[in-house]
């Protein structure tokens, strides 16, 4: 894990533990606290039609919720014992054996429908 990231981990766990708020963030509730910063986060585009532009208030509201899954997902997998950028490496490396480009490119289809 980068330097960046785990001081910012550090940062979140002193954070909760000065609040004891440990006890709160199981498995359980920092996932429906991921689901529902995620909802939220999807609550800035609701009502877009089409391609509308990002506007500057809904990009700082989006930074923010993103921030907040962010800071989420840290926490749950320091408690669930691994690494949150080495687990996105594996499963990057992962995708690009389901998706070769020669068989994915333009294409949103699933691994298992492509051709």
């Amino acid at each position: 894990m980068s330097d960046s990231i785990i001081k910012l981990l550090n940062k979140i766990l002193k954070f909760r533990r000065d609040r004891d708020w440990e006890k709160f963030h199981t498995p359980r509730n920092l996932a429906i606290s991921i689901s529902l910063e995620a909802a939220e986060l999807l609550e800035n585009f609701q009502w877009q039609v089409g391609e509308e532009p990002i506007t500057p208030e809904i990009r700082e509201r989006a930074t923010k919720e993103i921030a907040d899954i962010f800071i989420y997902l840290l926490s749950m997998s320091h408690d669930l014992g691994f690494g949150l950028i080495e687990a996105a490496t594996k499963k990057l490396e992962e995708s690009h054996a389901r998706y070769p480009v020669k068989k994915s490119r333009g294409s949103s289809k699933k691994y298992t429908e492509l051709t």
